[in-house]
């Protein structure tokens, strides 16, 4: 059996330890886990079979930005570039469609829609784009 996945983490067979005695916590990506934990920078995923554990380098509970910036980075970049590209694109629809001559409610409407389409596309192009190269690098 193999003791390290592919993305760094330690495996723990539950037969090493099969309770965690840990308040679980929303913190972090599950990644397909049952739950997950954490005791300060240690981050612990429960799996049917196993746990996989790795350390984080800020505690997100006692620095979530810090966290974000330095641990995981994909999530700030795909937030930054929905809000970003989410508004622009509202911003040119709203105004589009006023020049149309449509009205205010349904120029927001529609530009809501559109830049939230946009947005939420632009996030998750760069939150993949980012963990894909954070993987790469370890």
């Amino acid at each position: 059996m193999e003791f390290i996945d592919g993305e760094g983490n330690i495996i723990v067979p539950k037969a090493v330890r099969p309770i965690v005695d840990l308040k679980e916590t929303a913190f972090g990506s599950k990644n397909g886990a049952r739950k997950q934990y954490r005791y300060g920078n240690l981050h612990i995923r429960e799996y049917d079979n196993h746990y996989t554990v790795h350390m984080d380098r800020v505690d997100p509970l006692k620095n979530p930005l810090g966290h974000l910036l330095v641990d995981a980075p994909e999530y700030l970049a795909g937030a930054a570039a929905a809000v970003i590209v989410g508004r622009r694109v509202a911003s040119a629809a709203y105004s589009r469609r006023k020049q149309e001559g449509k009205s205010g409610r349904y120029a927001a409407i529609e530009a809501a829609l559109a830049g939230y389409i946009a947005g939420s596309s632009a996030g998750r192009l760069l939150y993949d784009a980012t963990n894909n190269l954070k993987k790469r690098r370890k």
